[in-house]
C-alpha cells in the first residue's frame, strides 16, 4: 500500500529562475555559492540509493547567510534541501533545487553549561566534536548513531537519530530542549514545550484539537516509531512539545538555526556481555529476557560481518568472541569497572545461550564496538560478495515481536531471492539490513520487496524506519502503517510551516516514488581495459566505484583512534577532497549527465587532484574502496599514448633517473646546494621550488652488493655458515638502493644476527610504484614482469622476500596481482613478500634491548596493506617507548613534490607528525618510508630512521639478541 497524497512537480519554475537565484546569492552571501558541474555532482547523492542533481549548492558562513538563502529561494520558487554530513541513508538530504550544506561553516558549539547539563549548537556541529567537548565534564549527548564521527547535529535532529544508546538515553527528540527555527516565510521562531508552545504557529492548536484521538492511537505507539511525523509530542499529556515534534521532519517544515540540547552523564567504564546465538531470530527471542537488566545498549551483529572484517584485515582484526550465527552485545554500567563486569556476568548468566563472554572496558571491547560502528559499510557486500543496498535498512518493531518479525522477513527475502547481513539495535527492536537488490538492472525487485516488507512490518506493529527517517526510500510506503486520516494530518502539519511545499519536496508528504531517481541503474557499465583487473569487482569499473555508498567515514578525523583516512579532506574540509567526493565524481562520469567527457572530464581530474594515493581508504573505509587504484586507472586511461604532465616524466620515472644519475652524484649534490640551480631543477621536474633535492650517496648499494657477490670467501662463507637458518631474499628497492644505502646494509646485519640465510636481490627488481601512481601502467607492467623474473625463482626455492621501503613492499603485496592477474607467479610472489617486522616476529626472533623513545610515522601503504601491528610489537619487545603518529605525513611520494600540492602537503604534516614531534621533542623519529623521512627533514629539519637502523644500532651497542 502506498501513500494516497500525491506529489506535485517540485522542480524550479525555470532554469532562468535558478540562474537568477544563483546570481542574487552570489551578490548577497558571504558564504559559498556554487553551481559548477563538479559541485553539483558531489551533492547528487547522500548515503542512500538515490541520485538527484541539485541546481546549486550553498555553504553559508553565518545565520544571516542561511536566512537570506532560504528567503531568496522562496522568492524565486526554488526548492530547498538542507544537508549536514550527507550520511542520510534514505535520500533525505538530496534535492532538485538549492542544497544548503551547513557542515562547512555553521559548526560552532555556541555554549556548554556543565551544571545545567545543556549545550547550544549550530546545525553543522559534528556529534563527535560535541562529545569531545562534553567529555572533560563527564557528560555526553545521549543519542549516538554509528556515523557519529561525521554526522551533524542538524542531520540528527532532521532524522530523529537514535543509535546504540537510545534505549537508555532516548532518541534525539527526547534530548532536545528548544530549537531556533526558520520558517520558509522567513520568520524565526524559538520553539520548545509547554502550554503556550503551540501558539507560535497559527492553526497548530486547532490541528491538535481536530486530530487528538488519532494522535493518541496511531502515533508514538513504541519508541522506535520514527516513520512519518512524530505528532504525538503535540498532545498536552506529552507536554505540547513542538520542538520534539519538529525533530524528525527531515527538513520538510523549515530550517534549524540553533538547538539547545540536554546532556547526560557518561558511563566511564562499562563492560560488555557478548552472547552467541544460532541466528538472528534466536537472538531476538532472548531480548525481552535481557531487558530487565537495563543494559545501556543491546546490539546485534550477524557474524558474517565479522568474517568480512577478517577477510579484509586479517584474522587478528577481530577479537575472540563466542561462536554462533549472531552476537548480542550488551553494554552494562557500573560505578567501578569491577561492578560493570559483574553486571555483565549476571546478564550473561541469564541469557538463553551458553556461548557467553564478558569483556571489560579496554581495547578488545573498543575493537568490537568499532566493528559494530562500521557495520553499515561492511554490510554493503553480502557473504558471497555481491553489492548490497539500503532501502529496507532501518525497520523496527516492538522488541517483543522482533523474533517473529525476523523469521517472517527471512521468508520474504527467500521468496524474493535477495540476501544480506543484518545488525542493529535489538534492544529497541530496530534492524539494519542491506540487501542485494539487482539495481544494476532496474528497481523492480526493490519496489516489490519494499511494498511487501512495509505490509509485513506493519502487521507486526512496527515502523518502516527506526531512526534513519523515510526520505525517498520509504515515504511512498507510509500508507502501509498509517491511515488516510493520519497522512492527512501530517500533510496539514507541513502546510502550517511550508504551504508552498518548497522545503525538501518529495519527502514524507506528497512523496517521491521509491524506485524513482535510483543512482545505480543510471550508470553505464564500464568493463576493464588494459589497466587494473578490478578482480574483486568482476572486472567492472562501474561496480568498483559504486562500492562507495556514501557512509562518509572519509569525512571523519579519526587519527586519535589510529585511522589514516582521508588526509586531504582533513586538511581542506572540502567534499571534493574526500574519498566519497571522488567516488561521486567517478560515478557521475559513468552517469554522463553532469560529468560528460569520460576519463578526461575536468571534474574527475579536479576531484582526484589532491588524492595522495595513500590507500588509507582501502583499509579504513569499510566498503573496501581503493581510490589510489581508481586515480591511477584514471590517469592511465586519460594519458595513454598522449602527452602527459611534466611530473609524470620526471617524478613518475624516478627509478630510471636515479639509476642514470648515480655516476654524477657529486655534481647533482652540488646543484642541490645552490638555490638557483635547485629551483631551476625542481621547475624542470614539475616539482614545487620550495622542495629540496635528495642527496645522492657516493655509491648506490647495488655497486656494493655487486662487489659483495663477487668477493671470494667472505660473504659467501658467512652465508654458508647460516644455511640452516630461515631463507631470505632481501629485496633492495630503488629508494633504498639509490638514496639510502645504509638501510640495506643494516638490514643485512639484522637478518644475519637473526640467524638467517640471506641473499640480496640483484638490483633489477623495480616494483614500478612511481609509474603506477602516475598512471603509466603499461610501463609499470614491464617492470613488474622483470621483477617476477628475478624474484620468483627465489620464492620457488623457498625464500621469503623481505622488503625495506613500505610503498614498494605494498606494491608487490597488492598491485602486482591486480596488474598481472594472468601471470601465476604474481600471486606466488605476493604471498611471499613480508616487511622486516613481519618476518622477524614470524620466526620468533628476540630482538636486542633498546630503551629509546620513538615517535613513529608509519607509511600509509604500510598501514593500509600490511598493517603496522608487527612493527609495534617488535619495537615494544625491544623495550622501546613507542608513540605512533596516525595519519599521512603529507608527502606521499610524488604528490607533495608536485607543483600545486605544497600547501596541502605541508598542512597535513603540520597537523600530524610535525605537531606530535613538537609536542614530544625528546622522541626520535622512526619512519620506514623514504617520503616520510624526506617530509620531516624538508619541513622541520628533523632526522628520521628506518626500523632496521634502530635494530642495527641496538646490536652494535651490545644488546642481547636471541636467534630463533
Amino acid at each position: 500500500m502506498t501513500s494516497t497524497v500525491q506529489r506535485p512537480d517540485t522542480s524550479p519554475r525555470s532554469p532562468e529562475a535558478l540562474r537568477a537565484l544563483v546570481e542574487e546569492l552570489r551578490g548577497s552571501l558571504r558564504g559559498d555559492v556554487d553551481d559548477s558541474s563538479l559541485t553539483r555532482a558531489l551533492y547528487t547523492s547522500d548515503a542512500a540509493n538515490y541520485r538527484v542533481a541539485p541546481g546549486a549548492v550553498v555553504r553559508p558562513r553565518s545565520r544571516e547567510d542561511l536566512i537570506e538563502a532560504v528567503a531568496a529561494a522562496r522568492r524565486h520558487g526554488v526548492p530547498v534541501t538542507l544537508r549536514g554530513g550527507g550520511t542520510s541513508m534514505a535520500g533525505n538530504s538530496i534535492g532538485p533545487g538549492l542544497v544548503i550544506d551547513t557542515s562547512r561553516y555553521l559548526n560552532r558549539i555556541v555554549s556548554l553549561d556543565p551544571e545545567a547539563r545543556t549545550a547550544v549548537v549550530e546545525p553543522g556541529v559534528v556529534l563527535k566534536d560535541l562529545q569531545d567537548a562534553c567529555a572533560p565534564h563527564g557528560l555526553r549527548f545521549g543519542p549516538d548513531p554509528a556515523s557519529g564521527t561525521r554526522c551533524t547535529l542538524g542531520g540528527m535532529i532532521g532524522n530523529n537519530a537514535c543509535g546504540a544508546h537510545a534505549m537508555s538515553y532516548g532518541r534525539t527528540a527526547d534530548n532536545v530542549l528548544s530549537l531556533t527555527w526558520l520558517t520558509p516565510s522567513g520568520e524565526v521562531l524559538t520553539v520548545g514545550s509547554g502550554a503556550e508552545a503551540l501558539d507560535a504557529v497559527p492553526g497548530l492548536a486547532g490541528l491538535v484539537d481536530r486530530w487528538r484521538a488519532l494522535l493518541r492511537t496511531e502515533f508514538g505507539r513504541f519508541r522506535r516509531q520514527v516513520s512519518g511525523y512524530s505528532l504525538e509530542h503535540l498532545l498536552p499529556e506529552n507536554g505540547s512539545n513542538l520542538a520534539a515534534a519538529l525533530v524528525g521532519t527531515e527538513g520538510t517544515c523549515g530550517v534549524l538555526l540553533e538547538a539547545t540540547l540536554r546532556l547526560v552523564p557518561r558511563a566511564e567504564a562499562p563492560a560488555l556481555a557478548v552472547l552467541g546465538y544460532p541466528g538472528l531470530a534466536a537472538a531476538a527471542d532472548d531480548v525481552p529476557n535481557l531487558l530487565p537488566f537495563r543494559p545501556l545498549a543491546l546490539e546485534a551483529l550477524d557474524t558474517g560481518l565479522l568474517d568480512a572484517v577478517r577477510h579484509a584485515k586479517g584474522p587478528g582484526s577481530v577479537p575472540d568472541v563466542p561462536e554462533g550465527g549472531c552476537l548480542l552485545i550488551a553494554e552494562l554500567p557500573g560505578d567501578t569497572p569491577e561492578e560493570a563486569a559483574e553486571a555483565a556476568r549476571r546478564l550473561a548468566d541469564a541469557a538463553a545461550t551458553d556461548a557467553t563472554q564478558v569483556l571489560p572496558a579496554g581495547e578488545e571491547a573498543s575493537r568490537l564496538w568499532r566493528i559494530r560502528e562500521d557495520a553499515s559499510g561492511h554490510a554493503g557486500r553480502t557473504q558471497d560478495d555481491r553489492q548490497a543496498w539500503g532501502g529496507w535498512e532501518d525497520s523496527a518493531v516492538p522488541p517483543e515481536y522482533l523474533g517473529d518479525y525476523l523469521r517472517a522477513l527471512a521468508g520474504l527475502m527467500d521468496s524474493e531471492g535477495v540476501g544480506g547481513m543484518a545488525y542493529g539495535h535489538f534492544g529497541d527492536g530496530c534492524v539494519h539490513l542491506r540487501l542485494d537488490f539487482p539495481l544494476e538492472h532496474d528497481g523492480a525487485v526493490l519496489r516489490r520487496f519494499l511494498e511487501r516488507a512495509a505490509e509485513l512490518v506493519a502487521a507486526h506493529g512496527g515502523s518502516l524506519s527506526g531512526e534513519h527517517g523515510d526520505g525517498r526510500a520509504r515515504s511512498e510506503l507510509l500508507g502501509a502503517m498509517y491511515s488516510a486520516d493520519a497522512l492527512t494530518a501530517m500533510a496539514e502539519f507541513k502546510a502550517l510551516f511550508d504551504p508552498e511545499d518548497l522545503m525538501n519536496p518529495g519527502i514524507v508528504v506528497r512523496p517521491a516514488k521509491v524506485d524513482a531517481d535510483l543512482r545505480r541503474p543510471q550508470a553505464v557499465e564500464l568493463r576493464v581495459g588494459s589497466g587494473f583487473a578490478f578482480a574483486d569487482d568482476g572486472g567492472s569499473v562501474t561496480s568498483a566505484v559504486h562500492r562507495c555508498v556514501g557512509v562518509g567515514k572519509c569525512r571523519a578525523d579519526a587519527r586519535d583512534a589510529g585511522a589514516f583516512m582521508c588526509p586531504s579532506f582533513i586538511a581542506t574540509r572540502d567534499e571534493k577532497d574526500s574519498t566519497r567526493g571522488r567516488a561521486r565524481a567517478l560515478q557521475e562520469m559513468l552517469n554522463g549527465s553532469l560529468v560528460r567527457e569520460g576519463w578526461r572530464s575536468p571534474e574527475v581530474h579536479e576531484a582526484l587532484d589532491l588524492c595522495l594515493s595513500c590507500k588509507a581508504c582501502a583499509s579504513d573505509c569499510p566498503t573496501g574502496i581503493d581510490m589510489a587504484r581508481y586515480k591511477s586507472e584514471t590517469l592511465f586511461q586519460t594519458y595513454r599514448r598522449r602527452l602527459r604532465p611534466l611530473s609524470h616524466y620526471t617524478l613518475g620515472r624516478l627509478p630510471r633517473w636515479l639509476r642514470l644519475s648515480a655516476p654524477f652524484a657529486p655534481l647533482a649534490n652540488l646543484a642541490g646546494r645552490v638555490p638557483a640551480l635547485r629551483a631551476a631543477a625542481l621547475t624542470l621536474m614539475g616539482a614545487d621550488r620550495r622542495r629540496s633535492l635528495p642527496r645522492l650517496p657516493a655509491a648506490p648499494f647495488r655497486w656494493e652488493a655487486r662487489d659483495r657477490r663477487r668477493a671470494p670467501g667472505g660473504e659467501a662463507e658467512a652465508a654458508g655458515a647460516r644455511r640452516g637458518g630461515p631463507k631470505v631474499l632481501l629485496w633492495v628497492d630503488t629508494f633504498s638502493d639509490a638514496l639510502d644505502p645504509q638501510i640495506p646494509r643494516d638490514a643485512i646485519a639484522v637478518l644475519e644476527a637473526a640467524g638467517c640465510d640471506v641473499e640480496v636481490s640483484a638490483g633489477k627488481a623495480c616494483c614500478g610504484l612511481t609509474y603506477i601512481s602516475t598512471g603509466q601502467l603499461d610501463a609499470a607492467k614491464v617492470r613488474l614482469h622483470r621483477a617476477l623474473d628475478e624474484l620468483a625463482p627465489h620464492v620457488q626455492a623457498g625464500r621469503t622476500v623481505v622488503g625495506l621501503e613500505p610503498s614498494c613492499t605494498a606494491t608487490l603485496r597488492s598491485d602486482l596481482v591486480e596488474l598481472l592477474p594472468r601471470d601465476p607467479r604474481a600471486a606466488e610472489v605476493a604471498g611471499s613478500v613480508k616487511t622486516v617486522a613481519e618476518f622477524l616476529t614470524g620466526i620468533g626472533w628476540e630482538p636486542p634491548h633498546s630503551g629509546r623513545k620513538l615517535l613513529v610515522q608509519p607509511h600509509c601503504h604500510h598501514y593500509s596493506i600490511m598493517g603496522y601491528g608487527p612493527d609495534r610489537r617488535l619495537l615494544e619487545s625491544m623495550g622501546c617507548d613507542v608513540e605512533v603518529s596516525a595519519g599521512c605525513c603529507g608527502l606521499a611520494g610524488n604528490f607533495g613534490m608536485e607543483a600545486g600540492h605544497y600547501e596541502v602537503s605541508e598542512q597535513i604534516a603540520r597537523g600530524g607528525i610535525l605537531a606530535r614531534a613538537e609536542a614530544s621533542p625528546d622522541r626520535e623519529i622512526l619512519a620506514d618510508g623514504f617520503s616520510c623521512r624526506t617530509q620531516v627533514a624538508d619541513l622541520a629539519g628533523l632526522e628520521g630512521q628506518h626500523l632496521v637502523q634502530v635494530l642495527a644500532d641496538a646490536l652494535r651497542q651490545g644488546g642481547d639478541a636471541a636467534r630463533p
